[in-house]
């Protein structure tokens, strides 16, 4: 089964580690990247990039940046398959972030 990890992360987290650290973490994405159960992600642009977008009566409404202040933002995600919810959360374990005071959020995918 095919899951999303889904990776909120404090913006800056990583320009904050010491270098040695912040390269250890680059290493770990792409080892993650390099498992064959990986089958795709990417990493966002700061949350500061973005645009909403809304449809209400009719009108397409735009606004720039997220639409809540929040802590945490959503930096990323990566798609694996795995055999079981158990396996994932071990993927999802193994994401920086994680353990960096961010947060990985697994769902199954629903493929269309």
């Amino acid at each position: 089964m095919q899951y999303a990890l889904i990776i909120y992360e404090e913006p800056g987290y990583l320009d904050a580690l010491p270098e040695a650290e912040r390269e250890a973490a680059y290493a770990e994405y792409h080892a993650l990247a390099e498992d064959p159960r990986y089958a795709g992600g990417a990493r966002l642009q700061p949350v500061e990039t973005a645009t909403g977008v809304r449809v209400t009566g009719g009108r397409t409404l735009v606004t720039d940046g997220p639409f809540a202040d929040t802590k945490e933002v959503l930096g990323g995600f990566c798609l694996v398959e795995a055999a079981d919810l158990d396996e994932a959360i071990e993927l999802a374990a193994r994401v920086p972030a994680a353990r960096l005071g961010g947060t990985v959020e697994v769902r199954p995918v629903i493929r269309l």
